[in-house]
């Protein structure tokens, strides 16, 4: 005998199942969750579903999705999982008939941080060039943009995805980059060649698009915002033709590499010049977002070059204590 369904509480039906989404992250928000990453992981994981006739959630599908990106690590496909199995438990709730993925159905849910792949100058601008070929020619443009922005800037890529063409203020050479991954707001300086960069790419956007679906300062051929996962297949397209591939099992080329890239470039740099390391690293956690120095310090342990720089600054500061 089925157990009759509480009134309050109907079950979506296939067609709303991107409603079930809306009102599962709706509600999970409301409880103080950001979900950003698991937010865009899910919207993929609808689509999925949606491309391939599926009406409903079940841990086959839900498997097969987790597992798609064959080159990722299985920390990766288990994060991917953990997204699905919140909204198939919510989806459960309404709809006994709906599967929960089991816990630990991937392994590698640990904890497990990527190596980065920190791009070399040589690199970053093959990439741009690389770029160049994209069409139509706004396309190109924003991809060049963007790829140099992050470069650059360090900000994150869902940062970037989220600038509209408000937040680029000339006057003063500067990003407002709102609503970041701690809720907060904060601006980045701009070099004045960045600045003429991204003017010029304003111009020629502006041409494309003179009323854009979209107020993002980036916009797709198309003239609306960009969405992660295609950013994702260009910037892979991209690493194919520029030859870069990953250097180890821990270590593969991701656009968020971009920022560590940054992030250690800038740390060489002071070590070179012989900055106050210590002091100066609260400034690069600020303009990287970062909610604790402790977080930008593990950059030093991203590069060998660094650690090597830092044992030096040690050495010295030991020989002149003795």
């Amino acid at each position: 005998m089925t157990t009759p369904r509480p009134s309050s509480l109907p079950a979506p039906p296939a067609s709303t199942l991107r409603g079930a989404l809306a009102d599962y992250l709706s509600l999970r928000r409301a409880l103080g969750f950001q979900l950003v990453n698991a937010g865009r992981l899910l919207g993929q994981f609808v689509s999925y579903l949606e491309q391939h006739d599926i009406n409903t959630v079940t841990s086959e599908h839900a498997l097969a999705w987790a597992t798609l990106p064959t080159a990722a690590s299985a920390h990766w496909w288990a994060i991917r999982m953990s997204a699905v199995r919140g909204f198939a438990a919510y989806l459960h709730s309404l709809d006994p008939s709906v599967q929960v993925p089991a816990a630990g159905l991937i392994g590698g849910a640990g904890p497990c941080r990527a190596t980065p792949y920190l791009y070399s100058d040589a690199e970053i601008r093959a990439l741009v060039q690389a770029a160049d070929a994209l069409r139509p020619r706004l396309r190109a443009a924003t991809y060049q943009g963007l790829i140099s922005l992050l470069a650059i800037s360090g900000i994150r890529i869902g940062e970037a995805i989220a600038l509209d063409d408000a937040d680029l203020d000339l006057d003063r050479e500067l990003l407002v980059v709102r609503n970041t991954k701690f809720n907060k707001h904060r601006l980045v300086p701009l070099h004045p060649s960045a600045t003429r960069a991204l003017t010029g790419y304003r111009h020629l956007r502006q041409h494309a698009h003179p009323r854009p679906a979209s107020p993002a300062l980036f916009l797709s051929g198309a003239g609306t915002r960009l969405w992660h996962s295609n950013i994702n297949l260009t910037f892979t397209r991209l690493l194919d033709q520029v030859g870069l591939t990953r250097r180890s099992a821990a270590c593969r080329p991701r656009i968020h590499d971009l920022r560590h890239s940054f992030a250690v470039a800038t740390l060489l740099r002071w070590y070179r010049d012989g900055a106050d390391i210590p002091a100066l690293m609260p400034r690069l956690s600020t303009y990287l977002g970062h909610s604790d120095p402790q977080h930008t310090f593990w950059y030093l342990s991203a590069a060998p070059e660094l650690m090597a720089l830092a044992g030096e600054r040690l050495q010295a500061h030991l020989g002149g204590a003795s």
